[in-house]
């Protein structure tokens, strides 16, 4: 332990990350026409509810975290309704879960294009702040059926060092979080979470943001 400190001093640098932002995380949300209006409101309402969740908003402040709310939906149909977020306090986590609440949709119609909506999330990233890991959190209850191929678009991610973590929303017998594992998660640590219905998303969203944000966290301080 020790040395590992003199070596820090010797360098001219503290044993923490070179980068006050630890995570710039994307929640890209599923807006298309398979969504119905309730649905709509238990997503936006799930995520507000992780983003006042204790052990959420620890991890997102220790982290300094920022996130960005992106909806979805068909080819060239992406809006981000709630810009890149700074949350470096309990009330900007605060501030971050009304603005949430409150954000209006974007579509109600339209067809399933991942592939797109994972290119346009990259694009974001151009004006996030300069964080140690990048990723998108991407939300769907349906195979992409419109655009680009996730699986190709998965390669174009993975030279961006984004990683792509996924909540499936399994509604019928297609087997989609088998498809979102073969097609679209992409990145070191990568992961699918599964609601079985629109009525499991707020569970599951708040156990997916604990995982990407309070577990990584924890990891990268233990290297230390």
């Amino acid at each position: 332990m020790w040395l590992r400190r003199l070596m820090c001093l010797m360098i001219g640098i503290a044993p923490v990350s070179a980068r006050a932002c630890d995570i710039a995380l994307l929640l890209a949300v599923d807006v298309s026409g398979s969504v119905d209006p309730k649905e709509y409101r238990i997503q936006m309402d799930g995520l507000a509810a992780g983003m006042r969740d204790g052990v959420v908003v620890e991890a997102l402040v220790q982290a300094k975290a920022a996130v960005a709310l992106m909806q979805w939906t068909g080819e060239g149909r992406q809006a981000l309704v709630v810009p890149w977020t700074s949350v470096e306090s309990f009330e900007a986590a605060e501030d971050l879960a009304l603005a949430i609440e409150a954000a209006p949709r974007s579509w109600d119609r339209y067809s399933t294009a991942i592939g797109d909506a994972l290119l346009r999330a990259r694009n974001e990233f151009d004006t996030a702040p300069d964080c140690r890991r990048r990723v998108i959190d991407v939300s769907g209850d349906g195979i992409s059926n419109e655009g680009a191929e996730p699986s190709e678009v998965r390669r174009i991610m993975k030279a961006a060092e984004i990683t792509v973590n996924a909540l499936v929303i399994e509604t019928d017998e297609t087997d989609l979080t088998a498809y979102f594992w073969e097609n679209v998660i992409t990145g070191s640590g990568a992961f699918v979470v599964t609601a079985n219905g629109f009525e499991e998303y707020p569970k599951r969203i708040r156990e997916k943001l604990i995982r990407e944000v309070a577990e990584q966290i924890s990891l990268f301080t233990a290297e230390y």
